[in-house]
């Protein structure tokens, strides 16, 4: 059952494939911007996954975050996120990045919940 304070974490190591310079967010091998905010979309739609019904998924709909300290090549950085409302369909989770030395990185993010064939119908029209 869909509820409140529902958790997850999920981690990724920094490397070049996730460095702001390969992203193209920057000139320099840290953790990218757009490479922590997946993270923390997939650390939020994989937490509440198991609860949907089936052919059901979430899409993301809205980030306020914030990057605040650069992780370099080799660290692994863990997102954990809480389930902390749900209106209707509308979920909103509280996210936070860490490197095991910083919290890198944390914000609010709300994704809605769909039907994955109807969506997909209606995007494949568009």
């Amino acid at each position: 059952m869909l509820k409140t304070g529902i958790r997850g974490s999920q981690s990724v190591e920094v490397g070049e494939k996730n460095s702001a310079k390969t992203m193209g967010s920057g000139t320099l091998n840290v953790f990218a911007t757009p490479a922590m905010t997946a993270l923390m979309e997939k650390t939020a739609w994989t937490s509440v996954a198991p609860y949907l019904e089936e052919g059901q998924g979430t899409v993301g709909t809205h980030l306020d975050i914030s990057h605040e300290a650069p992780t370099p090549l080799g660290k692994t950085v863990t997102c954990e996120s809480e389930l902390i409302e749900i209106d209707g369909r509308r979920l909103v989770f509280d996210v936070t990045a860490e490197d095991g030395t910083h919290v890198i990185g944390r914000g609010r993010h709300e994704r809605f919940i769909v039907s994955e064939e109807k969506f997909q119908a209606k995007a494949d029209q568009a």
